[in-house]
């Protein structure tokens, strides 16, 4: 069974709506100031965007298929020299992979978990790892491959899971360590020198069953979300705000973010650990993470749509 049909038959209903809520909004709000249209991101895009070529791309697109999907919509608009909002080709490709993208933050100095690629079953697992530890695809989104079973505590169930996940996606198994302790999430807008790191928001798993797990799965996602709190802003310390801001913003411009991008941030013992970027966050009105905090932050949904389309409009010179 090849990722893309693992893929498909995983995606639930909930999120398809979720998508075309997010398309409907964010067009409700351009046509208020510019003329719209819709381009499907499917084998078609070239030619109808070669054959228009708008002024601007506002992308939402998490791609056709393959590996690097997050990168083809703006691969094709490069090509097409038409500008367009978001982080660039390598910067989605790296996002993507989990593993690559921790790869860059270690080299920056950003805190994430310790972690081992796998590739095959016998690899053996790196002794200086730390039980419980965490395994999932390393180049899925929404919470794709990520179950309650994901959490291991022991060898026996590492590699029980190792294996299914293996079997599942045709990619590389990310092993990281489970930071045990209070997470967050932290919306980024803008560029060099007018970055904006909105308010945090806390992640609450309080009130999820335990027999669910207290981290985001697939169903906590997806099934659980009336169960989960999220807390914005973020009922923490000064000191521990500035932590978590910083890495925040240190993982934004180590994979060179632009625009707009969501980091997901573990808390133990009052230091923060990078976990992972979003590259392409969700933008659903009333719902998604990143318009929340940006509401907090003074942004109705109106004015947040308007500061992503300047801060590309100002990239490209257009402003």
């Amino acid at each position: 069974m090849s990722r893309e049909t693992v893929r498909k038959s995983i995606e639930s209903k909930h999120e398809d709506e979720q998508k075309n809520s997010t398309l409907n909004s964010v067009k409700e709000v351009l046509e208020k100031k510019y003329e719209v249209e819709i381009y499907k991101a499917d084998e078609s895009l070239m030619l109808k965007l070669k054959e228009n070529r708008p002024d601007l791309v506002f992308n939402l697109s998490s791609g056709i298929v393959g590996e690097s999907r997050q990168s083809q919509v703006p691969a094709i608009l490069e090509m097409l020299q038409i500008p367009y909002t978001g982080s660039g080709i390598l910067t989605h490709s790296l996002a993507l992979h989990k593993g690559i993208a921790k790869k860059i933050f270690m080299q920056n100095q950003v805190p994430t978990p310790r972690f081992q690629l796998f590739k095959s079953f016998e690899q053996p697992l790196d002794k200086n790892l730390k039980f419980p530890l965490i395994v999932k695809p390393s180049m899925e989104g929404s919470g794709i491959g990520v179950h309650k079973d994901s959490l291991v505590y022991n060898e026996e169930e590492f590699y029980k899971v190792l294996k299914n996940r293996l079997e599942l996606y045709e990619q590389s198994i990310l092993v990281e360590e489970f930071i045990e302790g209070r997470e967050f999430t932290v919306g980024i807008l803008g560029n060099e020198p007018d970055i904006m790191v909105l308010p945090i928001m806390e992640i609450s798993f309080d009130r999820v069953p335990e027999d669910l797990g207290k981290f985001y799965t697939f169903e906590t996602k997806t099934k659980m979300g009336h169960l989960t709190d999220y807390i914005c802003p973020a009922k923490v310390s000064v000191e521990l705000e500035e932590k978590i801001k910083s890495v925040a913003l240190r993982a934004y411009k180590a994979l060179e973010c632009r625009d707009i991008s969501r980091v997901d941030v573990r808390v133990r013992e009052d230091k923060p650990y990078v976990l992972e970027i979003n590259t392409l966050p969700g933008l659903k009105k009333g719902y998604s993470d990143l318009p929340k905090m940006a509401e907090i932050a003074g942004l109705k949904y109106d004015k947040l749509i308007d500061v992503i389309i300047k801060s590309a409009a100002k990239r490209y010179g257009l402003i």
